[in-house]
């Protein structure tokens, strides 16, 4: 059974949202949407989920999950407003318990915020298996960008979130609270295990010198072309790249609203008294 691939790209973010469906039962999955946010008004929009409403909508498509590959840091997930319009379980790996614990300290989130991933509909282990229609989504286990990161394979194709890259531009930096460039290394070989024509969806793009942007590869490709991690790298050096790398990056321009929103499943911190959301920003923390 073929799965019937739809992508969404936000070009502020570099990030690609996915529709996943089941042309015949009319049943499908969104992966990795995006919340659009200006940092600098602190203000929301929904343009780019709204494309995905009126694809699936033209389509007759009816939601059955609403996936995150992971808790993002550079874009607010979309989840709770996709599922508000059109229905669906906003869902995660299970290690997110992990993740959230790391980040309520970090944000002093206190009591009122229950580190047990309640806040998603539904929670998955390395090697759960979930349907849309006649498509079966096996879920699998790649920390390392960060210890609960999850791709999903559908058919002949999986959607890895940041575990990889295009092949010009390498794989995803390990330096978040709980990233292993190790780890890493292990969750990428295993994907690259597979199947050599297996079809690589990715969460981003940051395409160099002006070549249009893409997001699906291969097995194949990654192992022969990929330029941190091809079949030539071994693990120790990767890790001496990677952590070289990472030492030179900026912080994400979102993480600091993103990781709080993600962690919560795309839900802002409930409104004071006075009906509005804050988020807090940590000083010299990260």
């Amino acid at each position: 059974m073929q799965a019937f691939v739809e992508a969404f790209f936000d070009k502020v973010t570099g990030t690609i949202s996915y529709v996943v469906y089941d042309q015949t039962a009319g049943s499908c999955t969104i992966i990795d949407s995006v919340l659009d946010y200006d940092h600098q008004a602190a203000r929301t929009n929904t343009t780019l989920a709204d494309k995905i409403i009126a694809f699936i909508r033209t389509h007759k498509l009816g939601v059955v999950w609403i996936l995150e590959t992971h808790a993002h840091a550079d874009h607010l997930s979309a989840a709770p407003y996709l599922k508000q319009q059109l229905g669906g379980q906003v869902t995660i790996g299970r290690a997110i318990t992990g993740v959230q614990s790391t980040f309520k300290d970090i944000f002093h989130l206190g009591a009122d915020f229950i580190a047990d991933g309640k806040q998603f509909d539904h929670l998955l282990d390395d090697g759960d298996s979930i349907a849309i229609g006649n498509l079966r989504i096996t879920a699998i286990s790649t920390p390392g960008h960060t210890p609960a990161c999850m791709a999903y394979k559908v058919g002949n194709a999986v959607f890895v979130g940041d575990t990889l890259f295009m092949p010009d531009v390498g794989t995803s930096r390990c330096d978040f609270p709980g990233g292993d460039a190790a780890t890493l290394y292990r969750s990428i070989k295993k994907i690259l295990g597979m199947d050599a024509a297996t079809r690589l969806f990715m969460c981003h793009d940051y395409p160099p010198d002006n070549r249009p942007v893409a997001w699906e590869t291969t097995v194949e490709q990654q192992r022969r072309h990929n330029i941190h991690i091809n079949d030539t790298v071994s693990e120790s050096a990767f890790v001496a790249m990677r952590t070289a790398r990472d030492a030179t990056l900026s912080m994400p321009v979102l993480i600091l609203p993103a990781v709080q929103v993600n962690i919560r499943g795309g839900n802002f911190p409930p409104a004071e008294d006075n009906g509005v959301h804050y988020l807090k920003i940590p000083v010299n923390v990260l």
